[in-house]
């Protein structure tokens, strides 16, 4: 069916009915959509579970029908950190230099020259080739992605930076949608909103056995002092989050306790 951009595409136009994807490329569409995307926004698991399931995660989810998308829920892609083949990251100074893979948008190159880092944008599929030969240094991606890839194979230092818990998101098409009656868009929302926890549950569960593997295979596993690299991501929110009401929800985020 394409890439994630090409599903969107798809579902505006009915052509499909419904998707989850991760927000990063519904950031083009649905300004409100960075947000959540944006690195450091969520303290932790928990803080981004009771944001994106209280009245800023609804928020978010009614910006999108103006684009012709419905959406239904919010559902965890993990926490993203850094991994790679030389060195460890212990601190942010380690970070300066290092060709670091990441996804092919302008906020995940505009972070990685916040940190010092040169980034290399590619696809996913690309990557273990790219660490084995040295084209790249590093990567950054959640436990089961390092582990299912193999990236650990090749990759075994694991600095646990947690920058990014960017969802994904359950979208259904709007032109579809309103040939529904009005009890079955209930039954629909009902069922999306029901299916969270459940996801939640399996999602702990297969982050937690990832870790395991990767432990069992050999990576090392380094905590850092995440302060440092928060505090560099300030240009990055000048840059990405101009907007006073995107400002306004970012506020309303951190005031989340």
């Amino acid at each position: 069916l394409g890439s994630e951009k090409d599903t969107i595409e798809q579902v505006r136009i009915g052509a499909l009915d419904m998707i989850r994807i991760n927000v990063a490329p519904m950031n083009n569409v649905v300004p409100e959509t960075m947000v959540p995307t944006m690195p450091f926004v969520f303290r932790s698991t928990a803080h981004m579970r009771k944001v994106l399931d209280g009245p800023i995660g609804d928020e978010i989810l009614r910006a999108c029908e103006k684009q012709g998308l419905v959406g239904l829920a919010f559902y965890d892609s993990g926490s993203r950190s850094f991994y790679t083949v030389k060195r460890p990251i212990r601190g942010l100074a380690d970070m300066k230099g290092m060709k670091i893979r990441v996804q092919q948008s302008d906020l995940w190159v505009a972070m990685m020259q916040a940190l010092g880092a040169n980034a290399t944008p590619m696809p996913y599929g690309e990557v273990y080739t790219a660490l084995k030969t040295g084209l790249v240094d590093g990567a950054e991606n959640n436990w089961p992605s390092y582990e299912s890839s193999r990236h650990f194979e090749v990759a075994k230092f694991y600095a646990i930076t947690e920058h990014s818990l960017a969802p994904e998101i359950l979208l259904f098409s709007k032109k579809i949608w309103d040939t529904l009656s009005a009890e079955d868009q209930e039954i629909v929302r009902r069922a999306a909103k029901e299916s969270v926890p459940y996801m939640r549950k399996l999602w702990d569960e297969r982050e937690e056995k990832s870790r395991k593997i990767v432990e069992g295979g050999g990576s090392r596993i380094v905590t850092v002092e995440k302060k440092p690299f928060q505090d560099a991501m300030k240009p990055v929110y000048d840059k990405f989050i101009a907007d006073p009401g995107l400002k306004d929800m970012i506020r309303r985020i951190q005031a989340v306790k």
